[in-house]
């Protein structure tokens, strides 16, 4: 009996570890399988306590949970502080934050990764289209109404056979899109109360024209297509909520407005900004930034830009290598705007480098300060040897190598073809080079062949010396070479996140 009432007691001692913050369970490294056991399909936040988008996503992750709670749904959220539970944010890869995962099933080896919005609603859709049927049925006009009165955006397939060829098809839209809920109406009322005449597909939206209907062949594609290129407004505010929506759209070509909304002119800028967004959907995201707000701060300086400067018009690609792109023009109007777009459409704009001027006493240090405006000529001069750490000023790892790059420098400052350098990556930009961390360390041996080969040895006084006396090959590696990343690699990588050098956006995440 005396052993009975132990394992009783130890068992209600395991479950009350599982305790709640605003109905989101609170996950620790000794009850995460406890947690799973209990509730095999958890939404987990890892977070950390100081993160600045962790706090804006706190109050709509707590919605979710308590949306999910009150419908008496399976599925719950949680959260883990990573600063404290380290062995459990290093288990799942966790590098930025919030990072958010989704394990399904109780099963913990590989949780999937969550990919929607960062609103209730957006975590609430996502996660019932996960664990639930990827379209639902609704039964009359009430039930639609709901549904279109719950959500920003939903898809409603009007069929009167739920099992003909084109319903099939749009189920299986349906199953590839996460955040928006896909429902299927059959009754007369239904079609009547929205004014549908004939099997439809028609996309709700509480923004912009209120609803679009689809029109032309009936494909999984095609109805994809029309999906992603309706279910954003024509003009969308970057914020915390919208990043991820913007970042994880196929849209990779964005044209932001930096304006600031406490401007006299503000609602003006606004529609003429709107007018020229109407012959560009689906080609070009049109975004507004507040350029007041201190968080958009880094963004303007991801543009070069100063809040003086704003209102200002950039446009940036994001594919494989970002590109940035200005008009000629300071002008905001609808006229200018698309002559602006057009001419990027057309392939006609040449990317716009950002630079500082020369300092006078750029070659006077040990360490020769580069800026785009004098790379080409030192970089690639046919004499000298140069190597070149490309930083950024707020970089925590560039400012502990600072120290050991003068010594470099010191070291070689009387070479005669060899020149030690450094370049301010925010401020300044090249064609030959795209950097993605910081601190990147690259080397321009002598010679007309325009090599770069990339540092990937210790960063010592030592490794340093070893290398540039080997002539780039002791600790060097062909530029572009993807070699496994070592911890101190990853902690460069994030380092580069907030300034998004890695290529996914302006600004998504907080470092590690």
């Amino acid at each position: 009996m005396l052993k009975f009432l132990l394992v009783c007691t130890l068992a209600v001692a395991s479950r009350a570890e599982l305790t709640e913050e605003e109905d989101v369970l609170v996950l620790k490294k000794s009850n995460f399988e406890e947690a799973l056991k209990a509730h095999p399909d958890i939404l987990v936040e890892f977070y950390a306590p100081w993160c600045g988008h962790c706090k804006a996503l706190g109050p709509e992750f707590a919605k979710a949970a308590g949306t999910l709670k009150a419908e008496d749904s399976k599925v719950r959220l949680g959260k883990v502080d990573a600063t404290e539970e380290t062995e459990l944010a290093q288990e799942y890869g966790v590098r930025g934050y919030p990072t958010i995962k989704f394990f399904k099933g109780g099963e913990k080896e590989s949780p999937k990764e969550y990919s929607a919005g960062r609103q209730a609603d957006d975590i609430v859709n996502w996660l019932k289209k996960r664990t639930g049927p990827a379209v639902a049925t609704l039964a009359g006009v009430t039930e639609a109404e709901s549904l279109i009165a719950d959500n920003e955006v939903a898809v409603i397939g009007f069929f009167k056979d739920a099992n003909s060829d084109d319903a099939k098809v749009f189920e299986k839209a349906a199953e590839a899109v996460d955040d928006i809920p896909f429902a299927m109406a059959s009754d007369d009322a239904v079609y009547s109360k929205f004014e549908v005449t004939k099997d439809s597909i028609v996309l709700f939206k509480k923004f912009d024209e209120g609803r679009n209907t689809f029109d032309g062949e009936l494909t999984k594609e095609n109805l994809l297509a029309f999906v992603k290129s309706n279910q954003l407004p024509l003009v969308i505010e970057f914020t915390e909520q919208t990043a991820p929506k913007i970042f994880g759209g196929e849209i990779k070509s964005h044209i932001l407005m930096f304006l600031p909304k406490t401007s006299s002119d503000f609602q003006d800028k606004m529609a003429e900004f709107k007018k020229a967004s109407e012959g560009f959907k689906g080609q070009i995201l049109f975004i507004f930034i507040d350029s007041d707000v201190d968080d958009n701060q880094r963004i303007l300086e991801f543009f070069g830009l100063k809040k003086e400067e704003c209102p200002a018009i950039r446009l940036i690609t994001l594919e494989d290598e970002m590109t940035k792109y200005k008009p000629e023009m300071d002008s905001i109007t609808a006229e200018s705007i698309i002559k602006f777009c057009t001419l990027f459409t057309e392939g006609k704009l040449k990317p716009h480098l950002m630079s500082q001027d020369i300092p006078e006493d750029w070659d006077k240090t040990p360490v020769r300060v580069l800026v785009g405006k004098n790379f080409e000529e030192v970089a690639f001069d046919p004499s000298k040897n140069v190597f070149i750490e490309f930083y950024a000023p707020w970089c925590g790892h560039c400012k502990q190598l600072t120290p050991i790059w003068e010594k470099l420098g010191e070291k070689f400052k009387d070479s005669a073809d060899t020149i030690v350098a450094k370049m301010d990556s925010t401020a300044n930009e090249i064609e030959a080079v795209k950097v993605h961390s910081f601190p990147t360390l690259k080397f321009f041996p002598a010679g007309d062949e325009r090599k770069v080969i990339d540092y990937n040895g210790e960063r010592t006084l030592e490794g340093f010396t070893k290398f540039l006396e080997s002539g780039g090959k002791d600790g060097g590696a062909p530029a572009g070479d993807d070699d496994d990343l070592d911890a101190e690699d990853l902690d460069d990588v994030d380092e580069g996140q907030d300034e998004d050098s890695d290529g996914e956006g302006y600004d998504e995440h907080d470092e590690l």
